[in-house]
């Protein structure tokens, strides 16, 4: 307690002398922290949660979100009008804007180099480059340029760079501004891709200029620029000054809450971004995150520590003494699935056969998910039936499965039907064969992740599975993974787009290496993930997606646990602050009080 208070006393002193600081020059500064640390900047090489939101400030995708809009509504970013699509869903025609520029680089030579059509057809051959490594090309795949996946396969078997001057059929130039994408898919949703921080433009000088750095050199046309950066420690952007003018015109639901409605008639035709600067650190540890922003030092706080729901927002409401001081909360669902999947090419746990499908479907069966949402999620969770989240078309909220059932005895029954028994007599199993039965879950070294692993500890224990555990920080084990390295891993998959596609393509056999972490691969699967891509929303299509949710649970190459429930907090010398789900940049809606922010200063 005594440490506590210290923390706290000192995170008060520095939090004074940055609102001092702030006071005297009159830069709005905007404070939070991330969770989990980044891996870079570039859109073609990142795909966690965080990196993805800092891209997307930096560089501007297509099309965008409307920040406030409820249901979900995309809107032109960079083009001058939303893209002209044919009617088979094959050909979509972009044209973008004039007059937008990159951030002044020193790959630039000293001109202001103007966006084109180009920029975005450059920005998504990069994703075929081998060199890259992406981990979204799969959605580029699944759309089906023509020409693309044959540069890749020449690049890979020759070894050579990839060809990126030869003209392919599903990407054409019409002039300057006007790029033509063909796809085979005919897939309505590939819409909602356009608005991906992944389809970013980017420059082919700058790349070329930072080469193999240009993960830690972003370049881009959006709000802001990267102004200083230390590795998963702390990350600060910088209003672009030669961001183009644009000016805040979001309307929020007639339904709002009034506060809101009233934030946004006050911030009406200010141009954006609202604030100078974005500060961000690494915080992992819950304990640190949430007294930062007691304290004042953190403006807002994404996703309230579940260790403090208790004390924040007791019952899921905000506590008395925290609505005093005029904090407010934003409780929403999250479009997540939380899992831990076993890898199938694994030889413990993965492969088709009737054996390795009953002990993935033992030790689904032996873990306690209620616990999990009682114990480490403090109730802000729900049971995963599928990996569908909800708030996505195509979840639907009365499937239920096996995915979420608790029940050790059947567990233990499957074991010894398929010969998971104890050979050697020392208390624990063995595999069929007699060689030992031991499992390795990979995790992180944060306060929640040890608390997950001791779920597992205990669930194993008591099946008699012998259980270990890797520890290492989340961007490692996310290299690792897409390598094919590990054999469990607890990791959750956010929602891109407000469709199931996103959640489905966890399953689709050609994504391993990319969304499928698990590298399942089902010809069965892959044929119904294909057939839904074509069809418009509706029963058809839902119906589909119901049989492709009951082969991951017959396979069961997920474990799924939870989709969460999250609490943004804000500080009261904030405005307009509202989560939308789909949108990663929410920074440039956002202003900051000054003269609340002085009062609090002062008192």
């Amino acid at each position: 307690m005594l440490l506590r208070r210290a923390l706290l006393g000192l995170l008060m002193v520095l939090s004074s002398t940055v609102f001092a600081q702030a006071a005297a020059d009159g830069t709005k500064v905007l404070r939070y922290a991330f969770r989990i640390a980044e891996t870079g900047f570039d859109p073609a090489q990142v795909s966690d949660l965080y990196s993805r939101t800092l891209t997307a400030g930096i560089f501007d995708a297509p099309l965008k979100y409307a920040y406030l809009a409820r249901p979900y509504q995309l809107k032109p970013n960079t083009l001058s009008a939303m893209p002209e699509v044919s009617a088979d869903y094959k050909t979509w025609t972009l044209r973008v804007k004039p007059g937008i520029y990159f951030a002044d680089d020193a790959a630039f030579g000293g001109k202001r180099r103007e966006l084109t059509a180009a920029d975005y057809a450059y920005a998504i051959k990069r994703h075929y480059d081998p060199v890259n490594k992406s981990g979204n090309l799969y959605v580029l795949e699944a759309a089906g340029i023509p020409g693309l996946p044959e540069l890749r396969r020449e690049a890979m078997k020759s070894g050579k760079p990839f060809d990126y001057e030869r003209a392919v059929e599903g990407l054409t130039l019409a002039d300057r501004y006007t790029l033509r994408i063909r796809t085979e898919a005919g897939n309505p949703r590939f819409l909602y891709w356009l608005a991906d921080p992944m389809l970013g433009a980017v420059a082919r000088e700058v790349v070329e200029h930072y080469g193999a750095n240009i993960m830690q050199h972003p370049v881009g046309t959006g709000a802001w620029r990267l102004g200083a950066w230390r590795r998963s420690s702390r990350i600060v952007l910088e209003k672009n000054p030669g961001f183009r003018e644009v000016f805040y015109d979001e309307q929020p639901p007639a339904d709002a809450d009034p506060r809101l409605i009233a934030e946004a008639a006050r911030l009406k035709g200010k141009r954006l971004p609202l604030v100078d600067r974005v500060e961000i650190s690494i915080i992992e540890e819950s304990q640190p995150r949430w007294l930062a922003f007691l304290s004042g030092e953190a403006d807002m706080i994404e996703e309230v520590p579940a260790d403090f729901t208790a004390i924040a927002m007791p019952h899921n409401q905000l506590a008395p003494n925290l609505a005093k001081r005029g904090i407010r909360m934003d409780r929403y669902a999250r479009a997540d699935f939380v899992s831990s999947y076993f890898a199938m090419e694994n030889p413990v746990v993965g492969g088709f056969e009737p054996a390795k499908v009953a002990l993935r479907r033992a030790i689904s069966l032996a873990y306690d998910n209620a616990q999990e949402v009682r114990l480490v999620r403090r109730g802000q969770a729900v049971p995963a039936q599928s990996m569908v989240a909800p708030g996505t078309a195509g979840f639907d909220a009365a499937f239920k499965s096996e995915m979420n059932e608790f029940d050790r005895g059947r567990a233990a029954a499957l074991l010894d039907l398929y010969g998971y028994v104890d050979r050697d007599g020392d208390g624990w199993r063995d595999q069929p064969d007699g060689s030992p039965l031991v499992i390795e879950y990979a995790t992180q070294p944060d306060g929640q992740s040890r608390q997950l692993a001791e779920l597992w500890q205990k669930s194993m224990d008591a099946l008699k599975i012998r259980i270990k555990f890797r520890i290492a920080q989340w961007p490692e084990n996310l290299k690792t993974s897409r390598a094919g390295k590990l054999m469990m891993w607890g990791v959750s998959w956010n929602a891109s787009v407000p469709d199931a596609e996103d959640f489905l393509s966890l399953g689709f056999g050609p994504n391993k290496g990319q969304a499928n972490h698990s590298r399942f691969d089902l010809p069965a699967y892959n044929a119904l993930y294909l057939k839904q891509q074509h069809l418009p929303d509706g029963p058809e299509r839902q119906q589909i997606i119901g049989q492709m949710q009951r082969l991951m649970v017959a396979y069961m190459p997920l474990k799924g646990h939870v989709h969460r429930v999250y609490t943004d907090m804000t500080q009261p010398w904030v405005i307009g602050a509202q989560r939308n789900l789909f949108l990663r940049d929410f920074w440039q809606y956002v202003d900051i009080d000054t003269d609340l922010l002085a009062k609090a200063n002062a008192s």
